[in-house]
């Protein structure tokens, strides 16, 4: 782990020359913030963090990895700092190259959190050492990715991230959905509707996306809306109003009573408090 840390530390300082591979250093606690988790393999190295998933709340720490098999909108801060991380991006071709003969299987979280064995971790250091050199790096970071993902695949999180190569899975199916609801956010949708356009019946879509994202579909939709309200109100200036109507709501006030249940501080007086606040950066994965 030491040499984890390290490894992390002056990557960071660098561009790494490893597609997909992604860092993060932060050197002190962070209030709470919401972000759009897409599906990563995450391993920290130092530090604590608490993140909410829906209605499910995560605490991971060094020695722990995390695994997010589809987009999910999430609320994290940083509980003990400095924090060190290194992830890598889940991509469904290099997952399905390693798929040769494998069942489907039942949908399952798209978020999970474990202890890291020994031999996860010595391949996250290997891929790390290749950072300092791209010509190595070239060549043999996809060998290192590769071993990484068949590591996961092995581990308790592996019917997860098997899922995520196999393009008839249930969880593959919900993502398709999830991915609609990402980019029509401000459109009304039925239940009935979104299960037709992914193949399934309207209960088992119901039931597996709920086990995916903790969610229901109308809860995951208005978080979308209310992360993209608060990019609005602090990134564009935009008052109340006017991001509440462009992100679906057609109502001022049912948009303020909604936003404050989310962020427990009014629209107006959220956007002052973190225009105000320092800037700090967060990690670049849940």
């Amino acid at each position: 782990m030491a040499e984890l840390r390290s490894l992390i530390a002056a990557a960071a300082r660098r561009e790494p020359p490893i597609d997909g591979l992604l860092l993060s250093v932060v050197e002190a606690p962070t209030p709470p913030m919401a972000s759009l988790a897409t599906p990563v393999f995450a391993l920290v190295a130092q530090g604590r963090k608490r993140l909410a998933v829906g209605d499910q709340v995560f605490e991971y720490g060094a020695g722990d990895y995390l695994v997010v098999s589809v987009d999910l909108p999430v609320t994290g801060h940083l509980t003990e700092a400095p924090f060190l991380g290194v992830g890598l991006t889940l991509r469904s071709d290099a997952i399905a190259s390693l798929l040769l003969e494998h069942r489907p299987v039942g949908a399952t979280a798209g978020f999970s959190v474990t202890k890291a064995p020994a031999d996860l971790i010595d391949a996250v250091v290997r891929l790390l050492r290749l950072a300092g050199d791209p010509e190595d790096a070239r060549v043999l970071a996809p060998m290192v990715e590769r071993e990484i993902l068949w590591r996961l695949l092995r581990g308790p999180n592996g019917a997860a991230v098997r899922q995520i190569g196999l393009a008839d899975s249930s969880l593959s199916h919900i993502g398709r959905a999830i991915r609609w609801i990402r980019d029509h956010y401000t459109e009304p949708f039925r239940i009935e509707e979104l299960a037709a356009m992914v193949g399934m019946s309207a209960s088992a879509f119901h039931r597996h996306f709920r086990t995916v994202t903790a969610m229901t579909p109308i809860q995951f939709q208005k978080k979308i809306r209310l992360q993209e309200a608060r990019l609005r109100l602090v990134g564009l200036g935009e008052d109340v109003t006017s991001a509440g109507y462009a992100v679906g709501y057609d109502s001022p006030s049912q948009f303020s009573r909604e936003y404050r249940r989310e962020f427990g501080t009014p629209p107006s007086r959220d956007a002052v408090q973190l225009r105000a606040a320092p800037s700090y950066q967060m990690p670049t994965f849940p």
